[in-house]
């Protein structure tokens, strides 16, 4: 499972996610997380799912059944970023970031 434990690894440093920040996401232990990032353990199927939508991945490109399943282009990785983020925020801190966004959005239509 080397192939699992180094894309769990690349994925969260193309998210800019720590080992530390994923594990809270996906509601694991930072010690049970680094028994996966190193290889040691294996995640049962319902823990790779947490952490396949924590990293924006899927389980089969985390395991390496999908070659091309993660973005590659800048775009399309600083949406996975936000996509990522948006996950791990409560109901009230999205309606603060919807807000935003479309403030942002509304200046670029200017």
């Amino acid at each position: 499972m080397e192939s699992f434990a180094a894309n769990l690894k690349k994925r969260a440093y193309e998210l800019g996610l720590s080992n530390a920040e994923v594990a809270r996401r996906a509601g694991l232990t930072e010690r049970r997380y680094g028994n996966y990032i190193t290889g040691r353990r294996e995640p049962d199927l319902a823990t790779l799912v947490r952490i396949a939508n924590v990293l924006e991945s899927t389980p089969n490109a985390l395991l390496d059944f999908e070659k091309d399943a993660t973005p590659r282009t800048t775009d399309d990785l600083l949406k996975a970023k936000i996509a990522s983020a948006v996950n791990a925020l409560k109901d009230s801190d999205l309606e603060v970031v919807a807000i935003a966004i479309e403030a942002v959005a509304n200046y670029r239509m200017r």
